[in-house]
């Protein structure tokens, strides 16, 4: 059933109707713009107003009507642009009676072209003198009041477009982001690290402990997963001979969503040839800090409640040593799977029908007493080899050389020294196999071809995977993924 029109929405197609009969269209065509408004306000930057008459500057700009201030005869009126907002002046006297009348068709949120010479009004703010008015779109809805603009959260990433018209901040993130994706890209190709892109479609599940999705490839007649990660592809290219390689994309995880976790979200994997643990180490923080710096302009980062500092070096420690500090237990101590699984009970931590090894218990403990208590940027590293089938074994072989980047609870990074040895590696995917059967649908399939892969030989070497949405959070001051990613997945209404 069609939906009523509001009596806002009447008017403004009576409007429509108008501009018709005026012989002008309501959703015009090519307009070729001069300025914007942050160029407008740079030439007038250093003018005063009698200068500014005299110099009468010529300019030619568009945008979207954001306020309307008329008087009669002559009206003010405010245009946003990409850069911001710039106010216009005009009259009947400068533009004429038919120009002027269809400016008086005009709405809130109109889309129109101006022409005129720059000035500054009495309270001295920079404003467009228009000598003539181009309507190009008319809005047939209008905009929400703008004190209070969307204020329902669910609404404004459902209509982000009204929100990013509306939101100088949502602006400023949509427009920020790529900046900080482009430094990155800086910062990997100045380190002789190469871009690339790897397939999204995958016929074996691999390169994280994800739950996936599923979709079918018809030609083929059989089933694919969307990548949950793009490690091994990238793995491959390290046997091929590309020593330094990284890639930026979208991975796809059958899960939950909050504010943390998003179905599809994006990472950049970089893998280092002749390299490990410690290399990627100092990439993470040299990252993180170069972008800061870069983008941001400061080491001291807002996050919600707390302030991060990125500028100091971040803290390293063992996972055993953090779960130790918060409930008194060694983990460092040989202890059976039974013995854990009596601690894990004690302390309420419910244990998983596919879990086999004592590694499982104290990543749980992490997770439940450690994690959320990591505020400034903290490597954890020495993870438990049933949870890191992709990484080097440390010195003590319960433990892999791997770490993960906590900030303010949230995790930021992943990293390892990479496991190259084909036939280890083909144990651990059988482990998984049978992690599978236990009930873990987390758990990775075996990939044969990259344990093939491997036997021609890969390069010691380290890698790292970052969360690009979780880091701009960090760098832009936001404690929900939503507000980072444009159009987030949403339930139904």
């Amino acid at each position: 059933m069609k939906k009523e029109r509001t009596e806002q929405e009447q008017f403004r197609f009576e409007k429509l109707a108008k501009l018709k009969e005026l012989n002008v269209n309501p959703f015009g065509g090519r307009f070729v713009r001069t300025d914007n408004s942050a160029s407008i306000k740079d030439k007038a930057a250093n003018l005063d107003r009698e200068q500014l008459e005299e110099a009468a500057i010529e300019v030619v700009t568009a945008g979207r009507i954001m306020l309307i201030r008329r008087m009669g005869k002559a009206s003010f009126f405010t245009i946003q642009d990409q850069a911001g907002q710039i106010q216009a002046f005009i009259q009947i006297k400068s533009v004429g009676e038919e120009n002027y009348d269809v400016f008086k068709l005009a709405d809130i949120g109109d889309i129109v072209g101006i022409k005129g010479t720059i000035m500054r009004t009495k309270t001295d703010e920079i404003t467009v003198k228009v000598t003539e008015y181009i309507h190009l779109t008319k809005a047939l809805r209008p905009l929400p009041e703008k004190f209070h603009g969307l204020t329902d959260v669910e609404e404004r990433y459902r209509r982000r477009y009204v929100d990013l018209i509306m939101n100088e901040d949502s602006r400023y993130i949509a427009l920020t982001r790529p900046k900080i994706i482009r430094e990155m890209q800086r910062f990997l190709d100045g380190r002789g690290f190469v871009e690339v892109e790897t397939s999204m479609l995958n016929s074996v599940l691999g390169g994280a402990s994800a739950r996936p999705f599923i979709t079918h490839h018809n030609t083929l007649n059989r089933d694919f997963y969307l990548r949950i990660a793009t490690e091994l592809p990238l793995k491959r290219l390290l046997v091929g001979g590309i020593e330094r390689v990284y890639e930026i994309g979208r991975l796809f995880r059958n899960e939950g969503m909050d504010t943390r976790h998003n179905p599809e979200f994006t990472t950049v994997e970089a893998y280092q040839a002749y390299a490990d643990i410690e290399d990627m180490f100092e990439l993470c923080e040299s990252l993180i800090r170069h972008l800061a710096v870069t983008v941001i302009k400061s080491t001291k980062l807002p996050w919600g409640d707390v302030v991060i500092d990125v500028g100091s070096p971040f803290r390293r420690v063992h996972m055993v040593d953090l779960v130790k500090e918060e409930t008194d237990i060694d983990f460092r101590k040989e202890m059976s799977f039974e013995d854990a699984v009596k601690l894990a009970k004690e302390h309420k931590i419910k244990i998983e029908k596919h879990w086999t090894g004592v590694g499982h218990i104290i990543n749980a403990f992490f997770e439940e007493y450690c994690e959320d208590k990591l505020v400034q940027p903290t490597f954890v590293y020495g993870h438990p080899k049933e949870i890191s089938p992709l990484a080097k074994m440390s010195k003590d072989p319960r433990f892999a050389d791997r770490f993960e980047l906590f900030v303010n609870g949230n995790e930021i990074a992943n990293a390892f020294s990479e496991l190259n040895d084909p036939i280890d590696q083909m144990k651990r995917f059988e482990a998984q196999l049978e992690a599978k059967k236990l009930g873990d649908e987390e758990a990775s399939d075996m990939d044969e071809d990259f344990v093939e892969a491997l036997e021609y030989g890969m390069p010691p070497a380290g890698g790292i995977g970052i969360g690009i949405d979780r880091l701009v959070m960090l760098l832009l001051n936001q404690t929900s993924i939503r507000e980072v990613i444009l159009f987030p997945t949403m339930r139904d209404k």
